[in-house]
């Protein structure tokens, strides 16, 4: 058998409408911190970080690249979602409340091995937040 090449997702690249926004909902929400930032084509772009989690984050206000039915009409590929695995439940659950969080699809949603919670940041992009039973990921 041959050893696996990658050893993790090393970030994921999103368009936002408004970077100050973004950057403190994730903050607030899951706990990202800004650790580069920087300015390109004259808009501010950074990326966060939450334990090895990282998204970097540029601005461009108008794009809408989150829309995917919008993009599949133009032929291209889209992402429909990301998702963030947690092991904290209770926490995650504080946090929903405290942050008033618009939990889709009537909320949670318990998949063979994990369950799963999907909510939009404020571009809109879709994020499934994972909790694994047994804290691992299993097939």
């Amino acid at each position: 058998m041959i050893k696996p090449l990658v050893k993790g997702l090393d970030h994921i690249n999103i368009t936002v409408e408004n970077f100050n926004e973004t950057s403190t909902w994730y903050g607030q929400v899951f706990g990202f911190k800004l650790v580069e930032k920087g300015i390109q084509d004259d808009k501010p772009w950074g990326i966060l970080k939450s334990g090895d989690a990282l998204l970097c984050v540029y601005e461009h206000p108008g794009l809408n690249p989150h829309n995917p039915e919008l993009i599949h009409q133009k032929g291209y590929h889209a992402m429909s979602h990301f998702g963030l695995k947690i092991d904290d439940k209770s926490k995650w659950l504080a946090i929903i409340e405290e942050q008033n969080l618009n939990i889709l699809y009537g909320g949670v949603i318990e998949w063979p091995f994990s369950s799963a919670w999907y909510l939009k940041d404020p571009s809109g992009w879709e994020i499934e937040v994972a909790l694994w039973k047994n804290t691992t990921i299993q097939f």
